[in-house]
């Protein structure tokens, strides 16, 4: 297999040519057993750049060299003779020889497992920690401070202070062959910009890929991603295909288009993710209404091709949450949007926009089923930060985690918990999760505003002076900004 290899900048830097095993031929139980392998979630990772920007820590990142051969097999598996190697007797059919393989080979389902057991093996010799919540990111304390390994598949980014990482580098070359690429600027789709005031994580080169791929490139922009709709049944633009409505053909590239916003969302961009969610639910039968949305998206991009997260330096780590529900945000299913925003030193690492599996009745309860959401997450992001700044050799503060909610019904009844009532009696108790947090200590649930409530960014569509304001209190800012006048503007 033939790939080429691109920069930060979408520029070819090297071509290569790799043995690649069919592993779609592969039995279960007999070729192989276990293939899972984790690898570092986005959030993780927003949190360890929070981290290094707050405390202001050095990133390096480090490549593995075909990083799949070092692992071992646990299965007996043979191949084909590979075109060029030489069989004993070159006369006589290639097809009677079989080669067996000793390890892990790019293509075998198993690999990616193999390497992470390898690595992890080599790593928890050497000291490190790793616990469940955060199975990719090894951490190990030294006398003056602590090295970070975050692994993703044959990248890894160490993050520390400048003697931590030297010795971390020095350790995984003696048993791996290593690139050393330098301080971080190109991570897992990322360009990740190293400022005076702090670090920038941004997706500009990407965007301008998408735009010129669905030409787009010259297009008039846009100040926000979606139309103020108006949720009237008729009149509501992101509305079902009607019967006198045609669906789009294979020529328009619909689903393309969800899945590069998608991944933008995700990513660097949450300040989209509500237009792409609400876009993305009619992937199976889109119309022309669709398509505009989608070009909508498209034409905001074009103006804010480089808008990111912006972490600045010696921020407090605290993390606060804000969480809002969108009431029958789909009035056609009667069905409500969930949205949650976790901000960690003033930016955002983690996010969702998703429409709620179950019909609401009131506001109330879509607001509940919002915060039970947003308690989930956070129940996790509070056991993986405090893992990592606990192996650091930081003293956490076991203070809760603040999480605001515009409904002030739904915070008076996280205060009581589950009371059976006519108006409460038909939502299900486990919704009510919150409150044995904030009981336990672990979250505590205040009221805030609707006009201060930056979850409503991922709710509904917003006028563009409110939307400008939710994007800018999650810490998102414009790089020529951030280089021409300190990240003072939006």
């Amino acid at each position: 297999m033939f790939v080429r290899k691109r920069d930060a900048n979408n520029e070819v830097v090297r071509y290569k040519a790799r043995l690649v095993a069919q592993g779609f031929t592969q039995r279960p139980d007999i070729d192989y057993d276990e293939t899972y392998s984790p690898v570092m979630s986005g959030t993780t990772f927003r949190y360890l750049i929070s981290l290094a920007a707050g405390l202001n820590l050095k990133m390096q990142m480090m490549d593995v060299v075909i990083a799949y051969l070092y692992g071992s097999l646990d299965s007996e598996i043979y191949m084909k003779v590979p075109d060029g190697l030489r069989v004993p007797d070159a006369k006589s059919n290639r097809n009677m020889y079989n080669v067996k393989l000793q390890r892990a080979l790019y293509g075998l389902k198993q690999s990616g497992r193999m390497w992470y057991n390898r690595l992890s093996e080599f790593l928890l010799k050497k000291g490190y920690v790793n616990n469940p919540d955060s199975p990719c990111v090894f951490i190990r304390k030294s006398q003056k401070g602590f090295c970070i390994v975050s692994v993703y598949v044959d990248d890894l980014n160490i993050i520390g202070y400048a003697e931590d990482i030297e010795e971390a580098s020095a350790y995984l070359k003696t048993e791996f062959e290593m690139k050393d690429l330098g301080e971080t600027k190109f991570c897992l789709g990322l360009q990740i910009e190293h400022l005076p005031e702090g670090i920038f994580v941004h997706q500009s080169t990407y965007c301008k890929k998408v735009l010129e791929r669905f030409n787009m490139i010259k297009a008039h922009p846009l100040k926000t991603p979606m139309v103020v709709r108006s949720l009237e049944m008729d009149t509501d633009p992101f509305r079902p295909k009607s019967d006198d409505e045609k669906s789009l053909g294979p020529e328009v590239p619909y689903l393309s288009a969800i899945g590069a916003l998608m991944y933008l969302a995700n990513c660097t961009r949450p300040d989209i993710a509500f237009a792409v969610n609400l876009l993305a639910r009619y992937s199976a039968d889109p119309t022309r209404r669709h398509w505009v949305g989608v070009k909508t998206i498209l034409r905001y991009l074009k103006g804010t091709q480089d808008l990111g997260l912006f972490f600045p330096k010696n921020q407090d780590q605290t993390m606060v949450g804000y969480a809002d529900a969108g009431y029958q945000s789909d009035p056609h299913n009667g069905i409500s949007q969930t949205g949650f925003v976790f901000l960690c030193g003033g930016t955002a690492v983690s996010w969702r926009s998703c429409k709620q599996t179950l019909v609401t009745t009131s506001t109330n309860h879509s607001e509940i089923i919002s915060l039970y959401e947003a308690a989930r997450e956070c129940a996790w992001l509070r056991r993986m930060t405090n893992y990592i700044q606990k192996s650091c050799g930081y003293n956490t503060a076991n203070t809760p985690t603040i999480i605001y909610e515009d409904n002030a019904a739904c915070v008076a009844q996280m205060e009581t918990g589950y009371i059976k009532s006519n108006m409460t009696k038909h939502i299900c108790p486990k919704y009510f999760y919150p409150h044995e947090l904030q009981n336990e200590g672990e979250v505590k649930i205040l009221q805030v505003k609707s006009c201060d409530n930056l979850a409503d960014l991922f709710t509904k569509s917003l006028p563009a002076v409110t939307f400008r304001k939710c994007v800018r209190g999650i810490g998102m800012r414009h790089l020529r900004d951030l280089q021409g006048s300190g990240g003072d503007h939006l």
